[in-house]
């Protein structure tokens, strides 16, 4: 043991006593002196003269810890409303960029989308006019119908346009008005040409260009429509479900992590990092609980963006079909004998046409037109200077950086100037390290809260009703993935919400068809957005004279016609690369003349 003299511990004792003396004179003299508070009171706008010039007894205050203080009562409750505005701020600044910058990427897409349905209608119109001459400019009125349905399913899908309804109607129309110019030696009637147009599907006039168009329009708006829609979605969740709680106990804490070493004149002082994530956890403790039907809508959202910048690309689809449509035509020309044979058949016999010239050049019949070659730097731009790829491309980079928002939102606002790092910092009663331990995210683990009372039996309604809303938007996304459409259409036997989808591609849809020769009343009954239309798959129709049946039946007519099986999806998407690129020579596929039967 050491032992020290007397005079030593003397000295020892008086030193120790004049370091005390010295730390609680500095304390004692600023909560004398109200100065600096007063200083930063005024500061946030509030009157000076609510702050005592020198410390007062603080018993009566609610949230502060009490003794002797430069607040008041009045000055508490002041600046609680004044915490818990500078708590939502950086959150509503950080909800508001979020929504600014996917409100532009809708924008963006949108815009381009419409864009490419106007260019795509320009580009037709142009090509059709120089090919066909006046034979497309009197017919114009079913091209610009198509656009028109086209753009009407874009912005309001299946409640506004059945797309596979609209398309057998488009190419049945188109098929009526190139039969009448192929047969102009010969008079028809209005039950003559429905008995034409009702069998389109099984005659196949078009080759395959139908089907394959219709899978590739179908997927390619519904993936289009489906990702805009959920850009759509994203702002309008954030803004209904970024407000900080203002419960009392939110406010409370938020009062005494910000303004509490006011009260003991230390305006400088900020909280503890680990205090601070506590208080906003609890704060934002609903919020984190949506973030895991949050990331499922945003990892849906990035599939589908996938999907636009391959197989489903809104932009390869639109370019080329004017050479789509143009190619149907070529096929309806080169075997319009053929066809013109199986409609005489399955229809009857038509009269000869009174005002026919027998010897009226084919040029009067305005067959003449030969395509020019394709080329896709002809095509106009759009006014957003951009393609799909790099928009697709700049979205996926905000989506996966919007993914944990919710979770990592506390971190965000508790980092920077707005807390102090390590011990020398605000723990809620001194400055000194925070000794509580972090709680976890979201509401259930908020019961274990050291700082933020709240209550988890009481879960918010509008960030719950939000949840259900991404859940929701993650189906349809995932839906859209698939080629899918989902519509919520109540049918006649009161079931509803099925999902539609692009038709059945495999070799075991293959079916043979037949028609009658006797006229139906009965129009095919078109259930969802994937069923059959012009150019293949299965097509039902209610039972009675003139339906289509599947598969062996009863007596069949003279005209018996076999549907093509689906191709592979694989050599439907080279199909239309052929057409987006078209190297095709236009020259082995320019009209014909025909030789028209007697």
């Amino acid at each position: 043991a050491t032992f020290f003299p007397p005079s030593t511990l003397l000295v020892l004792c008086v030193v120790c006593t004049l370091v005390v003396f010295s730390v609680s004179m500095t304390a004692e003299q600023k909560l004398k002196n109200c100065n600096e508070v007063r200083a930063a009171y005024s500061s946030k706008g509030f009157n000076v003269n609510d702050v005592p010039n020198k410390g007062v007894n603080g018993a009566s205050l609610k949230v502060c810890p009490q003794g002797f203080s430069c607040c008041t009562v009045e000055m508490e409750e002041k600046l609680s409303q004044q915490s818990h505005t500078e708590i939502k701020a950086p959150v509503s600044r950080l909800s508001t960029n979020l929504q600014s910058t996917f409100r532009q990427r809708h924008d963006h897409f949108d815009k381009f989308f419409r864009e490419l349905l106007k260019n795509a209608e320009v580009s037709l119109h142009s090509m059709f006019v120089r090919t066909y001459g006046m034979m497309y400019v009197q017919n114009a009125e079913l091209f610009k119908k198509f656009f028109e349905a086209l753009t009407r399913y874009y912005v309001s899908g299946g409640a506004a346009v059945n797309l596979d309804s609209m398309l057998s109607d488009f190419w049945a129309d188109l098929l009526e008005r190139m039969f009448r110019l192929v047969n102009v030696q010969y008079e028809f009637t209005d039950a003559y040409m429905e008995c034409v147009s009702r069998h389109t599907e099984q005659l196949q006039p078009f080759g395959d260009v139908p089907r394959k168009l219709r899978i590739q329009l179908t997927r390619a708006f519904v993936a289009a429509r489906t990702f805009v829609r959920g850009l759509t979605l994203m702002p309008e969740v954030v803004n209904k479900v970024s407000m900080v709680s203002a419960s009392p106990s939110c406010v409370r804490a938020s009062m005494k992590m910000l303004y509490c070493p006011y009260c003991s004149g230390q305006v400088a002082l900020k909280p503890c990092q680990n205090y601070c994530l506590n208080v906003l956890r609890g704060c934002l403790a609903n919020q984190a609980d949506l973030d895991t039907e949050w990331n499922n809508f945003l990892d849906a959202m990035l599939s589908l963006a996938e999907r636009l910048e391959g197989p489903f690309n809104f932009e390869s689809v639109m370019d080329p079909i004017d050479v789509k449509i143009s190619e149907a035509i070529m096929n309806m020309q080169e075997n319009s004998m053929q066809v013109s044979q199986k409609v005489f058949q399955g229809c009857g016999q038509p009269k000869p046409s009174k005002a026919f010239r027998s010897k009226r050049s084919i040029k009067d019949t305005g067959f003449n037109g030969r395509f020019r070659p394709y080329s896709p730097d002809a095509r106009p731009t759009t006014a957003a200077g951009t393609s799909l790829d790099r928009l697709t491309t700049d979205v996926k980079k905000k989506l996966k950086h919007a993914k944990k928002f919710w979770s990592t939102l506390p971190e965000t606002v508790c980092a920077g100037e707005r807390i102090a790092p390590g011990d020398e910092c605000w723990n809620g009663t001194a400055k000194s390290r925070y000794e509580s331990v972090v709680i976890g995210n979201g509401l259930a683990n908020q019961v274990s809260n050291p700082d933020v009372d709240v209550d988890i039996t009481k879960p918010d309604i509008v960030i719950r009703s939000q949840i259900a809303v991404l859940k929701e938007m993650t189906s349809w996304l995932k839906a859209a993935h698939s080629g899918n459409d989902i519509s919520f259409e109540t049918d006649e036997d009161g079931s509803g919400g099925e999902e539609s989808g692009s038709g059945c591609d495999s070799p075991s849809c293959d079916t043979d068809m037949y028609f009658s020769t006797t006229r139906s009343p009965v129009k095919p009954r078109i259930d969802s957005v994937g069923s059959p239309s012009a150019g293949g798959g299965r097509l039902t129709r209610k039972r009675g004279a003139g339906a289509l049946r599947a598969g062996p039946g009863p007596a069949r007519s003279p005209l018996e016609i076999k549907v093509a099986g689906q191709e592979e999806e694989e050599n439907d998407q080279n199909w239309w690369s052929e057409g987006e690129n078209c190297q095709r020579d236009f020259k082995k596929t320019a009209f014909r003349t025909l030789d028209y039967p007697p």
